[in-house]
């Protein structure tokens, strides 16, 4: 990737307040800002939740059909 395409990368990650970044010199330092993923993690893990209790009651439903035709 060319420096120019990464610079505004990072611009647009900035912005969203996703990455920090400051210039030490010729360096520029990036860390991520763990706390602004939180949103989205907690959105994963409801959802994760919801599709692991759908999942639950087809398997069990599942079940339940394979017992009814094997009688």
């Amino acid at each position: 990737m060319a420096l120019p395409s990464f610079m505004e990368h990072l611009k647009k990650l900035e912005a969203a307040n996703l990455v920090t970044s400051k210039k030490k010199g010729r360096t520029r330092i990036c860390a991520l800002a763990p706390n602004a993923f939180a949103p989205a993690k907690d959105w994963l893990t409801e959802q994760s939740d919801i599709w692991e209790g759908r999942l639950n009651r087809f398997d069990d439903y599942i079940k339940n059909l394979m017992q009814e035709r094997n009688k």
